[in-house]
Formats: C-alpha cells, sequence, structure tokens
C-alpha cells in the first residue's frame, strides 16, 4: 500500500467484515489479502467497533452541515495565508541585508 492512499467508506466497511467474517485468518493475512497494511486493518476495526460498524472517512463529505465546510475551507485559507506571510517576511529580511 502507497503511503497517503485514500480509500472510501465502502472500501472500509467491507475489509472490517471480511476480518470479522475470517476469524481463521491473522489479522496480517487478511490484510495482506485485501492489499492493505495490517495498520490500516487494525484502526479500521477499531473504529469500526466505536462507531457500530461504521467506518467515516476523512473528506468532503463528511461535514455535519454546510457551514461546517465553509468553516473548514476559510481555517485551510487562513492557514495557507498565513505561510505566505512567513515566506514574505523571511524573504524581505534576506533581501533587505
Amino acid at each position: 500500500m502507497a503511503k497517503g492512499t485514500k480509500y472510501d467508506q465502502q472500501f472500509k466497511e467491507s475489509a472490517v467484515r471480511y476480518r470479522l467474517d475470517h476469524p481463521e485468518l491473522t489479522l496480517k493475512k487478511a490484510a495482506e489479502n485485501l492489499g492493505i497494511s495490517d495498520s490500516a486493518l487494525k484502526t479500521w476495526l477499531r473504529t469500526a467497533k466505536e462507531h457500530e460498524g461504521c467506518v467515516p472517512t476523512r473528506g468532503s463529505g463528511n461535514y455535519s452541515s454546510d457551514e461546517a465546510k465553509e468553516i473548514a475551507r476559510l481555517q485551510r485559507e487562513l492557514r495557507d495565508t498565513k505561510d505566505a506571510l512567513e515566506i514574505l517576511k523571511k524573504a524581505i529580511s534576506i533581501l533587505g541585508k
């Protein structure tokens, strides 16, 4: 599995079901059969247990409302703007010398 690979909710829930349906397999072997890391499968199993079988995924579809989605967008924009400002401050100090 490549680092940063994103799986949709359906895949995660299917993977959890596969593991639960095949208790004879070790966690590592089940993950290998699915083509994912054993740590990812372990995390999904724990999350499914906490959320009554549902494995929520991060992304645009996970906001509780349009307002929450807009707040998240604005927070990202603010963070990016602050980063750009810091870079400009450093560039000005270097060029001013």
